[in-house]
């Protein structure tokens, strides 16, 4: 695997990682409640949550960068790109 790839790879686990606090916005719309316990049992409640994410969008676009050679000269390779945008 080039080292590139592996770069590209690791910058976006980060991202996510990172994103994952960031980029996702909980709201509680509506309150637990324990079931009635007597002889009979009623059903509870369980919360109820709207979740709205945000978005990654990853690619790639060209760009020039150095590349050691025998001679150091520009070429133009492949980078990721990553765009995010928050919840909200």
């Amino acid at each position: 695997m080039k080292t590139s790839s592996i770069v590209a790879l690791s910058v976006a686990a980060v991202v996510i990682v990172a994103g994952a606090f960031y980029f996702v916005e909980v709201d509680q719309t509506r309150e637990a409640r324990l079931p009635d316990v007597d002889v009979s049992v009623e059903g509870g409640q369980a919360p109820e949550f709207d979740v709205e994410t945000g978005e990654v969008e990853v690619g790639t676009t060209e760009k020039e960068v150095l590349v050691p050679k025998v001679v150091m000269e520009e070429e133009t390779v492949t980078v990721p790109i990553v765009d995010a945008e928050p919840a909200g």
